[in-house]
């Protein structure tokens, strides 16, 4: 699944993303699963299952898994810890993968990036979903954009651009890939949108 071919690869898995890290095992039940979420999981865990999604398998299967993830994205969470869970881990990968050529942009990783408005999103339904749980059908972050509006939770005009700045860092994402680039791009390309982003960013969850 993560052959790289000529059209760019399907799936991008890290192993090390799964519950308990390297030293847990590569298949759960969907009980063992449950359990580790209601128990076990950080809230950056929790922020991937906003991502996450049924791909093959059973119909019983899917229908388990998708009860499983609406029943913990529902969960009441502490407003203030988990900005500050958030905010932390953004921090944290900021540290451990945001070197940068001097004079560019990284449209992932660097402050203002495609990072930014998914941990936004992310941030929104956990913080939300108990009151709106209809965040919770998407997984995608321009329908789950489109869901906050509609809840009210993010104003239309906001949501909109928010949802313009990432198809733009995604499409060009996806050319740079295509021809074998980082995604890193000089500094004074989007700087409007990373500005607006950065603005955003600071009103949810404070200053990077």
């Amino acid at each position: 699944m993560t052959v790289y071919t000529s059209a760019g690869s399907v799936y991008e898995i890290d192993l090390r993303l799964r519950p308990s890290g390297s030293s847990g095992v590569l298949v759960t039940s969907l009980d063992g699963f449950r359990k580790y979420q209601e128990t076990h999981a950080w809230t950056w865990e929790h922020q991937a299952l906003v991502r996450a999604r049924y791909i093959c398998g059973s119909t019983g299967l899917q229908e388990g898994f998708n009860l499983v993830r609406q029943d913990i994205l529902t969960h009441h969470r502490d407003n203030e810890t988990l900005r500050t869970d958030v905010r932390e881990m953004r921090e944290k990968m900021w540290k451990e993968h945001g070197t940068l050529t001097a004079g560019t942009f990284n449209l992932k990783k660097s402050p203002g990036g495609i990072t930014d408005i998914e941990f936004m999103v992310q941030y929104m339904v956990l913080a939300h979903a108990a009151e709106h749980p209809a965040l919770c059908r998407w997984t995608d972050n321009v329908r789950i954009l489109e869901s906050l509006a509609k809840e009210d939770i993010l104003a239309q005009d906001t949501a909109r651009i928010l949802d313009e700045c990432y198809r733009a860092f995604r499409d060009e994402i996806h050319h740079l890939k295509l021809k074998g680039c980082s995604s890193q791009v000089p500094a004074d390309r989007f700087v409007q949108q990373r500005t607006f982003i950065q603005t955003c960013w600071e009103s949810l969850l404070g200053k990077h």
